[in-house]
């Protein structure tokens, strides 16, 4: 098969992504020569530094999503336990006070029309109310950051 004269950006990313993926454990490079490698593709030393300033913030915000997916997921479980334990409990005196299952099912289908809007909102990961939900957070997150450090500063005996 005859090789092209000229590669496309995207064909040079595709071809030296699977050439080290083919590399297994073996593909980890180092700073300089991750240089030596943008040097050879005629990227300055500055375009490299930019690049890797935006992946390593893309990289933080993938671990930060990461984080609020998990903590999402967390409280979706706390809500699925209370939501059982006491719909349990409220079935069980239905039934032993009146001998059937009647006003307890009222709490249960109103109480799981809740919880299933509650599971939409906690696995869609998607759209702008997820966006929105997202960036609450990071900024909450942020501000908290912000007043622990402050008060650790003011609280911290001075040496």
């Amino acid at each position: 098969m005859p090789e092209p004269e000229l590669y496309s950006p995207e064909d040079v990313q595709n071809i030296l992504q699977l050439a080290i993926a083919r590399q297994g454990d073996r593909a980890e490079l180092t700073h300089g020569q991750l240089l030596e490698i943008a040097d050879d593709l005629g990227i300055s030393a500055d375009d490299l530094t930019l690049a890797e300033q935006e992946w390593f913030s893309r990289q933080q915000i993938q671990r930060e999503r990461q984080e609020f997916d998990q903590i999402r997921r967390l409280r979706w479980q706390q809500h699925v336990m209370k939501y059982l334990i006491i719909n349990i409990f409220l079935i069980g005196f239905d039934w032993i006070s009146s001998g059937n299952i009647s006003w307890s099912l009222y709490v249960l289908l109103g109480w799981g029309l809740g919880l299933s809007l509650d599971t939409w909102k906690t696995f869609n990961t998607q759209g702008e109310d997820y966006d929105r939900a997202f960036q609450t957070w990071q900024r909450q997150r942020q501000f908290k950051q912000s007043v622990d450090t402050f008060l650790d500063r003011i609280l911290k005996p001075q040496s």
